[in-house]
């Protein structure tokens, strides 16, 4: 399954990738059209972040279509094909050869292929990245997606990608959504396709498709559909025999990959009911975790985690290790109501044991190796990083620019963090570092060459001046 499934070259049918399965059908699927991309070579070349997930478009017309799910490409036939704004009964109906499908196998994905089918009359090719999700979610899924009537599946692993060039660069940077959002579907969908983002409705989609290819156009073919909510794609998967775990009684969006674990809808709409103990996947309650505490040591280069309890990991495994850790002990769970950058608010509970760990160790390191107010900048600046991730801007040259910044910034941000996990608390019982700006004596206040107690008292008159102005003026002094 972790391995890239060739299609016949003589197949017109073209790649992308996967995305997750985050808000399912509570946004529209969105369609962005192209009259020609470039080679895949020249892709592959100008973007080095696609990390293989290239659309390979052998010189015909291609659609790329993707909703919060992740990227299709669609292919016509050989004949010409203008590219038109997809209206009710007409678009590009008809002139569909074959359709790679960025393909989950949840509820709204499996739909997706039978009603392809049924309105394109095309074939469906799924296509499948693995980014962390699990055997589970990856386990007999050729076998749903062709009962679901596709007539292959494609997986590729893209899990080591994901952690170095997405995760790691937030986590150095301290970028974190509305306090307490550690980002982890945001982060899978530029790693799954170039042009993926935190999707609501066109905008947030269409920002990064653009970044990717300036001559895409963007078509909703959510209009054409009669499907206006997940119990309508219920009935309609029951209707054509598709295979759907989902029911009507008890109907979460997950969306899981390395980082994280979300869950959202059923119970969690309404921010007052307490989620179910019975809905965490990746952590166990707090209250059933271990009696004993648990320390770990994690080893920073330059703000990126490089080793767990002094074993050298890929970012990968290092991460994988950290969930299974953090897990036991209940670490990384959050529940909250955030602001989707259309305006309206929504509530989330999220599993993030690992990240949760290399958070605290990263930010508790910095304590040490940076300055106030670098410190200072680095938070206001990580505020916005954020935000640019969370809205989908990944590839926007602000974004990158501050990572520029991110990385100079950190570049003495090394050494060894220890913390102490202990039903659902993680704190941080040690750190040090080769470049830690703490000097023992000058922080004990004994006297010395660089430090006299004595110069404090003028120190503090002239700090204190602006108050005492103002208090003069007050009393008319």
């Amino acid at each position: 399954m972790a391995q890239l499934k060739a299609i016949a070259p003589a197949s017109s049918v073209n790649l992308t990738c996967y995305g997750p399965k985050r808000n399912t059908l509570l946004y529209p699927d969105n369609v962005a059209c192209s009259r020609k991309l470039p080679s895949f070579q020249e892709l592959s070349g100008r973007a080095s972040s696609l990390h293989g997930n290239a659309i390979v478009s052998n010189n015909r017309p291609v659609t790329l279509a993707a909703n919060n799910q992740g990227i299709r490409a669609i292919l016509s036939s050989d004949r010409e094909m203008e590219v038109s704004k997809a209206t009710k009964g007409g678009g590009l109906r008809g002139k569909l050869n074959k359709v790679v499908l960025a393909y989950s196998g949840g509820l709204d994905t499996s739909v997706i292929v039978p009603w392809l089918r049924e309105n394109y009359g095309c074939e469906v090719v799924c296509f499948t990245a693995d980014v962390g999700q699990g055997i589970k979610e990856l386990d007999g899924l050729e076998e749903k997606a062709k009962a679901s009537g596709a007539c292959q599946l494609v997986v590729k692993d893209l899990q080591e990608e994901f952690v170095r060039d997405y995760i790691f660069p937030c986590l150095r940077a301290g970028a974190i959504y509305e306090r307490k959002y550690l980002l982890g579907t945001s982060m899978a969908r530029p790693v799954i396709a170039k042009a993926m983002v935190d999707v609501a409705r066109e905008v947030r989609f269409e920002l990064t498709f653009f970044a990717l290819n300036p001559e895409l156009n963007v078509v909703a073919p959510w209009r054409e559909w009669d499907i206006t909510g997940r119990e309508d794609a219920i009935e309609y998967a029951k209707k054509h025999n598709v295979p759907v775990t989902v029911t009507k009684k008890s109907i979460y969006s997950r969306d899981r990959n390395l980082w994280h674990l979300s869950h959202e809808g059923d119970i969690l709409e309404d921010p007052a009911n307490e989620p179910k103990k019975d809905m965490y996947m990746m952590s166990v309650d707090p209250e059933d975790a271990p009696d004993k505490p648990e320390y770990v040591e994690i080893g920073i280069v330059s703000g990126i985690p490089v080793s767990v309890n002094g074993k050298n990991l890929s970012p990968a495994s290092l991460l994988a290790e950290l969930n299974e850790i953090g897990g036991r002990h209940g670490v990384g769970r959050i529940d909250m109501v955030e602001n989707r950058l259309v305006g309206m608010k929504s509530r989330g509970v999220y599993e993030t044991p690992g990240g949760t760990i290399l958070f605290n160790a990263v930010r508790e390191l910095e304590s040490l190796t940076l300055d106030r107010e670098t410190i200072q900048v680095k938070d206001s600046l990580a505020l916005k990083y954020a935000e640019l991730v969370y809205a989908g801007r990944w590839f926007d040259p602000l974004r990158e620019s501050m990572d520029a910044f991110m990385e100079k910034i950190t570049a003495t941000t090394t050494g060894l963090v220890t913390l102490k996990l202990y039903k659902g608390s993680v704190s941080v019982t040690g750190r040090t570092s080769p470049h830690s700006l703490y000097r023992q004596d000058i922080s004990s206040f004994e006297s010395g060459q660089i430090y006299d107690q004595a110069d404090a008292a003028g120190f503090i008159r002239l700090y204190g001046l602006p108050m005492r102005v103002r208090a003069m003026l007050e009393k008319g002094i």
